[in-house]
C-alpha cells in the first residue's frame, strides 16, 4: 500500500510540473516579439530611427540596405502613390510602407483584414514616428492597402500623442 501510494503521488508531481512547463513555456511565446525585415537605403537616418521605435515596442527588426527600393515596393504591390523611405514585410509576406506607428502594425497584425497587403504611410509626415522635429506635428492618416490596389483609412492620427 505505501508504496502504491508513493507512486501515485509520484505521478501527480510529475503531471504537475509537466503543466507548470507547458504554461512557462506558452508565457515564452507569447512574450516573442513580432518579425519584421526593413528594406531601407543605407544612408537614411529617418529609417533607423523608426525602427528604433519599432523596437522600443515589442518589434525585432532586422534591416537590409536596398538602393533599388522603388523596384522592390512595385514587386511586393506597393502602388507609387503610397511609397516613403522605406518598407517592413512580416515573417508572413504583409507590407508596412512608411512611418506607421508600431501600434497600428500590432493592431493589423492581431487581427488581419481580409484581402489586404498591409498599411501605409505615404511620404514622410512631420512628427510621425522616426520624424521628430520637437513639436512639429502634421496629422496624417495611416492606409489599409487591398490587393486590388485601393486602399481606406486604417487610422487618422490628429495629434503626436494619439501615435503611441
Amino acid at each position: 500500500m505505501y508504496k502504491s501510494l508513493l507512486v501515485i503521488l509520484t505521478l501527480v508531481v510529475l503531471i504537475a510540473c509537466t503543466d507548470s512547463n507547458k504554461s512557462n513555456q506558452s508565457r515564452q511565446i507569447s512574450k516573442e516579439k513580432t518579425h519584421l525585415t526593413i528594406y531601407k537605403r543605407e544612408s537614411c537616418g529617418c529609417c533607423n530611427d523608426w525602427i528604433t521605435h519599432l523596437n522600443n515596442n515589442d518589434f525585432h527588426t532586422q534591416a537590409v540596405n536596398d538602393e533599388n527600393l522603388t523596384k522592390f515596393k512595385l514587386n511586393k504591390d506597393i502602388a507609387s502613390r503610397y511609397h516613403s523611405c522605406h518598407t517592413a514585410v512580416s515573417t508572413d509576406g504583409y507590407v508596412f510602407e512608411g512611418h506607421i506607428p508600431a501600434k497600428y502594425i500590432q493592431q493589423f497584425l492581431a487581427n488581419k483584414p481580409k484581402n489586404t497587403i498591409g498599411l501605409a504611410v505615404p511620404a514622410m509626415p512631420v512628427g510621425s514616428p522616426g520624424m521628430e522635429m520637437d513639436d512639429k506635428f502634421s496629422p496624417y492618416n495611416v492606409l489599409l492597402l487591398r490587393k486590388d490596389g485601393t486602399y481606406s483609412t486604417f487610422a487618422s492620427v490628429s495629434n503626436q500623442k494619439k501615435q503611441y
